[in-house]
């Protein structure tokens, strides 16, 4: 997935984790993004999203509850998938990758998928992070 190819969800990906954001509140949440990988690069098609548990249980950090991404792994690769990706929500800024995003991003394949709530109306944007450089996605909802 070069850094110009859209990341692309379904309606009800969409929803699904829009929905988690707001249930999360007013921690933050978050969640695992799967999708074959081609060449050592996702593809923008998401095929699944799997909601996960903050085990930070923060409103300011997230870390994916060790169990449900084993969980993830496991179900991605029974349908033949890769995670692709991680999503998790900033409850109080935009949806941008702050400094510990791009320190705790842990792999420059990744599509790195962040949902405000800062203003009540979700805002979701997707970004890749490699070597500390942060590129934006576009994001098509279908």
């Amino acid at each position: 997935m070069p850094d110009s190819a859209p990341l692309r969800l379904s309606c009800d990906q969409y929803r699904a984790i829009v929905a988690h954001c707001f249930d999360g509140l007013p921690d933050e949440a978050c969640g695992i993004i799967a999708r074959p990988m081609h060449g050592g690069e996702p593809t923008g098609d998401v095929s699944q999203v799997y909601p996960c548990r903050n085990a930070d249980a923060s409103a300011r950090t997230y870390t994916v509850e060790p169990r449900d991404l084993l969980r993830a792994m496991r179900d991605a690769e029974a349908h033949g998938d890769d995670i692709i990706g991680v999503w998790h929500s900033h409850t109080h800024t935009d949806a941008y990758p702050s400094q510990t995003d791009v320190r705790q991003a842990v792999d420059p394949a990744w599509v790195y998928v962040l949902v405000s709530l800062r203003h009540g109306e979700p805002a979701l944007r997707a970004y890749r992070i490699r070597d500390g450089a942060i590129s934006e996605l576009d994001v098509a909802v279908s």
